[in-house]
């Protein structure tokens, strides 16, 4: 999956940018209270897609 594709599945999904790291970017579901984290590749494998949804208890895409 596209990186930029998973992080408009993740903002639909009511998960938000929180902050900037040196090589990932975190994202956050503050009504479930959980947190992960997205590299920044421009192709992401679908296990890692799959295991950043169930990090932030959201469906997978």
């Amino acid at each position: 999956m596209k990186r930029k594709d998973l992080i408009r599945y993740l903002e639909k999904n009511e998960c938000v940018f929180l902050r900037e790291g040196a090589n990932h970017t975190v994202y956050v579901n503050r009504i479930e209270k959980k947190a992960s984290t997205v590299p920044r590749h421009k192709e992401i494998d679908d296990y890692l897609v799959a295991k950043i949804c169930k990090d932030l208890g959201i469906p997978k895409p």
